[in-house]
């Protein structure tokens, strides 16, 4: 246990509490500079992780501190947590005039501040996530992610989409979060644990009844499937998160889904010893595989059509959760992040001036090239061209299902693909081929200029050489 290392989550929930309580008291400044603020000490958050010594995979079971880890795959999604959130925020900067109006009708800033850091307490959740090694410590670090993103999905309260988006939100989440209490319960029942190590060894025991085990594991499956938009729970999707705020449709797509995930490898380690586990998630990857990639195919919203392009990816990260393949997910994760954030963001500033369909972009080459080559660069890595991060993600993701012999998954996993090239490229076509309805350039910030070029050099340096990413978990 390095010791060091809940200072992290403590700093992160600092700057937070911070920037909400100038939220509370300080009516007349710009609130933006919040945001900065938050990136800022979000950023130093980050450089002073790299200072923390890992502790061996194999942490004390017992004690305070057994449910918590700081391992080299916790240190690394603290990093992705906080890198996540400092996107996000930069990305509500473009997008503060939009939650005025939707607030106020008016220029009034008041409710910005909250705007600002509901990201960052999310991210103090994200954190707790990734090191928590306890059924109690997950369910807890999930449902403060969960509440934050109850308030950030409807935040724009004025707009009868946003509403709608923020109920079914909190239905369907609150129905999730019943499943993982009750399989909780399930598998505490008949092993007498909650910390993740120790159901390990008492799973290993020959005497121990492995059908109430398994239907406690199939119950907490259901939960984290909700929050990874994994097939069949993946119906809120869509609506939520075409209603949703952009930046927080993006922090969902991408947070959400990788703390998801994280905490996915982490359970199910001890529940392989069960044949029919395997099974089970054979299933959901090649049903997620196939809904999210045909159903993207004929969007004509791009809003929409990332959402399904995110079920797709789930589909896609299953698989290497089918294969424990941890290095092939932690590199798609950080690829996913790169690639969805960008194009977010340039739907963020597009979408301002014409709208969010795609046909919205329309002649963006001739009005505004950098934003239409940073969209071509994004569309690019999440179909899989060569030379990008997204190609060398689903390469690796594709090795370890052909050193696990799963040639089911190999064959769906190439094919839908090739479904992808289809649907993202309609957005380069419509950039560069079609004729554009407007003439006037779209605004572009500093900030969000030097966001978006350091997010393409990222994909492309990382489509190149990528050794950077797996020696982090090393």
């Amino acid at each position: 246990m390095t010791i060091g290392a809940p200072i992290l989550e403590i700093e992160v929930l600092l700057i937070g509490l911070f920037v909400l309580m100038v939220e509370a008291f300080f009516e007349r400044i710009d609130k933006r500079t919040l945001a900065f603020t938050a990136i800022f000490g979000l950023a130093a958050v980050l450089v002073a992780s790299f200072f923390l010594t890992p502790s061996p995979a194999d942490v004390a079971t017992s004690g305070f501190w057994s449910f918590y880890t700081a391992d080299p795959l916790a240190i690394f999604f603290k990093r992705f947590a906080l890198v996540t959130t400092i996107f996000v925020l930069v990305m509500m900067i473009d997008y503060a005039p939009i939650v005025r109006e939707s607030i106020h009708g008016t220029t009034h800033q008041a409710g910005l501040g909250e705007f600002f850091a509901l990201p960052v307490f999310t991210c103090v959740g994200l954190m707790w996530m990734a090191s928590a090694i306890d059924f109690v410590m997950i369910f807890v670090s999930l449902e403060l992610v969960t509440m934050s993103f109850y308030v950030l999905v409807s935040f724009t309260r004025r707009n009868p989409a946003t509403l709608e988006a923020g109920v079914k939100y909190l239905i369907l989440s609150a129905l999730s979060t019943g499943f993982l209490v009750y399989g909780i319960t399930w598998i505490f029942g008949v092993t007498g644990q909650t910390n993740l190590a120790r159901i390990a060894v008492a799973l290993a025991d020959p005497a121990i009844e492995s059908g109430p085990a398994l239907f406690g594991m199939v119950l907490v499956l259901v939960a984290l499937g909700f929050k990874i938009a994994a097939v069949p729970f993946q119906l809120w999707v869509p609506d939520v998160y075409q209603g949703a705020p952009t930046p927080v449709t993006a922090y969902l797509s991408v947070g959400s889904k990788a703390a998801g995930f994280v905490v996915l490898l982490r359970v199910l380690q001890p529940f392989f010893v069960l044949p029919q586990m395997e099974r089970v998630l054979l299933v959901m990857a090649l049903l997620t595989l196939i809904y999210g990639n045909l159903a993207a195919l004929p969007q004509s919203n791009l809003k929409r059509l990332l959402a399904y392009s995110s079920i797709a990816h789930a589909g896609y990260l299953l698989v290497g959760i089918v294969c424990l393949a941890g290095e092939a997910i932690a590199f798609y994760l950080v690829a996913y992040l790169l690639m969805t954030l960008l194009s977010f963001a340039v739907l963020i500033v597009v979408a301002k001036q014409t709208g969010d369909n795609i046909e919205d972009f329309n002649g963006l080459s001739k009005r505004s090239p950098f934003l239409a080559f940073a969209m071509t660069i994004a569309m690019a890595s999440l179909a899989g061209v060569p030379f990008t991060a997204g190609f060398l993600g689903k390469f690796y993701i594709f090795d370890a299902a052909i050193r696990h012999h799963q040639t089911t998954l190999l064959v769906v996993g190439v094919i839908t693909v090739a479904c992808g090239f289809y649907y993202y490229l309609k957005v380069v076509r419509a950039m560069y081929w079609e004729a554009s309805t407007s003439d006037v350039a779209v605004p572009l910030s500093g900030i969000s200029r030097f966001a978006m070029a350091a997010m393409i050099g990222g994909i492309i340096f990382l489509g190149v050489y990528p050794q950077p990413i797996l020696d982090a978990l090393k």
